[in-house]
């Protein structure tokens, strides 16, 4: 209940309620939410001043609303890093169940654009690995990668689906990332996007491009990753030297 001699205003004080039962699990995603006049009641408040509250959640992604029907509890959007750390890393480390199911893996024909990256002859093939994460069963990223063939004979679709591709290529060949290109962009979902991500053609979506090199400088790995735009929100932070 609101405590009418504590400092905090009111108003806060009911947002911390409500956050509170949504971390805690009591409302579920996509939950229906006890009315403007129930909440009203139950603490006190004006309805502006409910409303006032609901509205900052809604704008904020927590709550979204359904007219004619009430207001719903989001789905929680993931917040990660660019991919310096291991995408998969990340989001075991938030507590999530990550699954991986490989759709692509072993030598293919490139563009030239590829190959430039990876600083490989025109025309080469480069050992092509296409993946979907899922996180609780749900598609979330497509990640598709194109690395040096010389760094291949470890890649296998059973050791893939266990571990990060970062990971095999240091275990097995000792490629730690010293720098990495990467670019950030907005894209519409493609026919294959859509059905591997269970979305409509045209969905909005965040795609990742990435060229890593190794400590001598050479590029080993060039990745693009495709997330949902609705599931992943992708935090950036820069730092003077």
């Amino acid at each position: 209940m609101l405590e009418r001699d504590n400092p905090k205003p009111l108003y806060q004080q009911l947002r911390d309620i409500l956050l509170d039962a949504i971390d805690s699990g009591k409302w579920g995603p996509n939950e229906k939410i006890p009315s403007e006049n129930n909440l009203s009641t139950t603490y006190g408040l004006s309805r502006m001043t409910v409303r006032a509250v609901l509205t900052d959640m809604v704008k904020e992604g927590l709550l979204y609303r359904v007219q004619g029907k009430g207001t719903f509890v989001a789905e929680k959007i993931i917040t990660l890093s660019p991919s310096y750390i291991g995408i998969r890393e990340q989001l075991e480390q938030m507590g999530y169940e990550v699954t991986t199911r490989i759709v692509e893996c072993g030598l293919a024909p490139c563009s030239e654009t590829i190959t430039k990256a990876l600083n490989i002859p025109s025309g080469s093939p480069v050992f092509t690995i296409k993946r979907v994460r899922y996180v609780k069963g749900e598609p979330i990223s497509i990640h598709l990668s194109y690395v040096n063939p010389i760094y291949s004979s470890h890649l296998t679709p059973e050791a893939l689906e266990k571990e990060q591709l970062c990971i095999l290529l240091t275990e097995h060949y000792g490629l730690k990332k010293k720098q990495v290109d990467e670019t950030l962009e907005s894209v519409l979902a493609l026919n294959e996007e859509a059905e591997l991500l269970n979305v409509k053609k045209g969905y909005p979506l965040l795609l990742l491009r990435d060229i890593l090199y190794a400590e001598d400088g050479s590029p080993y790995e060039y990745t693009k990753v495709v997330f949902r735009g609705d599931k992943i929100k992708i935090k950036l932070h820069y730092e003077e030297a």
